[in-house]
């Protein structure tokens, strides 16, 4: 796409030597018909001899229309052409800008149909003709070939070429949207892609930065939906046209594939696709969850699976460790249950993306919970399931000399793990949690600890409390 211009509804008025079918004097307006073989013309002949196998729309008084041309005379001598001055005719039909001539004969035209006209001289330039290049009483001939019609009434038209059974949003001002197009003119000349871009086009809608027509073309769509969207100039690039790849005046037409679409406002969708019977204790924080998903883009293109790695992925919630939309969409799953997810990207992987996954992409994940462990307060790397051994070091101390090196204390922890004293937090490798553990007891990093030494954290936390007083 390229950047919105204002819109026009100006004519572009031509220079007279360069359009020499604008009136000079037109001569015998009433209609007629073409005379008897050998007599003179009545009314313009015309030959359509190609005619599109589709037309939509044809040309009526007072539509705009863009042509290309070539003038002869009877005996073939070009006397004016379009192609000439690599400029097309871009001009309302039934006003008095062309010849009578002109005007009759491109009544009904198609976009790309070829017309080869015969005009009169009194629809033409009559007895005067236009000096030093039409003579007098003139018949002409114009081949005609029209390259796009619209009319100052005409709005965006929009067709539904696929919509897909399941649509979860439709696109509203202020959304976010993503989305492949291909752009042409009316005559079917391409003018832009963004399929050739190795992306797709990344925008919000209603906010300026589209041109009008699309913004209109782009509302209701849902995510995979296809769409064909005409737009007239005026709600597009106007009389100005845009460089060299749109013309002044032209109608556009963008065959459009919504990716998805998502609001800044927006918050995790969640949908409970099986739930098991007899769900007591739902996940919360600090929980250590083993959860299988797959994760793809709002048009089904899979970017992850958990499936492909054989187990199960692992985490501890409101731990940091995931995006937040996925952290958001497990908090207050069962086990056994499985859910749909819908992330916006400023709760996935925002404007940079990731690995698979484009900036400002929408996520969806199934997600199935595998198994849940209670977690830990946070800051604990052990809890005891009730009070601790009144006499905690001596209990430590498997030899009685006074000190704890890591083999007892690692010992003993394991110990009281395995009795159902006390648990480890979940989701880490213990020996690392329990070198964790005896570090932090550790205060002189000697290797050893002492009774002096030996503190539990919920006494530590009551000391910094009283500090802080």
């Amino acid at each position: 796409m390229f950047p919105a211009g204002p819109p026009s509804h100006s004519l572009l008025r031509l220079p007279l030597l360069q359009l020499l079918l604008l009136v000079v004097q037109a001569v015998g307006r009433g209609l007629g018909r073409a005379s008897p073989a050998g007599g003179p013309l009545e009314d313009v002949v015309i030959e359509r001899y190609h005619i599109p196998r589709a037309c939509p729309r044809e040309v009526q008084m007072g539509d705009f229309v863009r042509y290309h041309y070539n003038g002869t005379f009877e005996d073939g001598k070009k006397f004016d052409s379009s192609y000439d001055r690599n400029t097309l005719v871009a001009i309302v039909v039934g006003v008095g800008r062309l010849i009578t001539g002109m005007d009759r004969g491109l009544m009904g035209m198609c976009v790309n149909e070829r017309r080869r006209l015969i005009v009169p001289p009194h629809l033409g330039y009559g007895s005067i003709g236009l000096a030093g290049l039409i003579p007098p009483d003139a018949t002409l001939y114009f081949d005609v070939v029209l390259l796009d019609v619209w009319n100052k009434e005409d709005t965006v038209q929009v067709s539904t070429l696929l919509r897909p059974p399941h649509c979860p949003r439709m696109v509203q001002d202020g959304d976010f949207v993503r989305y492949h197009y291909n752009g042409t003119l009316l005559d079917g000349t391409s003018f832009d892609t963004s399929y050739s871009k190795g992306g797709t086009y990344d925008t919000y809608v209603g906010s300026g930065w589209l041109i009008k027509g699309m913004d209109q073309g782009l509302l209701g769509m849902c995510p995979g939906e296809r769409r064909k969207i005409i737009i007239p100039p005026f709600l597009a690039y106007g009389e100005k046209g845009y460089g060299t790849v749109i013309p002044p005046q032209a109608s556009l037409v963008f065959h459009v594939l919504l990716i998805d679409v998502h609001n800044p406002k927006d918050a995790v969708q969640l949908e409970t696709l099986e739930l098991p019977p007899g769900c007591v204790r739902r996940a919360g924080a600090g929980d250590f969850m083993r959860y299988h998903y797959n994760g793809s883009l709002m048009d089904g293109t899979l970017f992850d699976s958990r499936h492909d790695y054989g187990a199960p992925q692992e985490a501890t919630l409101g731990a940091n460790k995931v995006i937040e939309g996925l952290d958001t969409g497990l908090q207050g799953m069962c086990v056994g249950e499985r859910r749909q997810l819908i992330v916006p990207p400023h709760l996935a992987h925002g404007e940079s993306g990731a690995r698979g996954v484009p900036g400002s992409a929408v996520l969806l994940f199934e997600v199935e919970l595998v198994s849940r462990e209670d977690g830990l307060p946070t800051g604990y790397l052990f809890v005891w399931h009730k009070d601790p051994p009144a006499n905690l070091f001596e209990d430590m101390d498997l030899n009685k000399d006074g000190e704890v090196p890591p083999e007892e204390f690692s010992t003993f922890i394991k110990a009281q793990v395995s009795e159902g004293k006390g648990r480890l937090m979940p989701g880490q490798d213990p020996e690392k949690t329990i070198g964790d553990m005896f570090q932090n007891q550790d205060r002189n990093q000697d290797g050893k600890i002492t009774v002096d030494e030996l503190k539990l954290k919920s006494d530590e936390d009551e000391e910094r409390v009283h500090e802080e007083l």
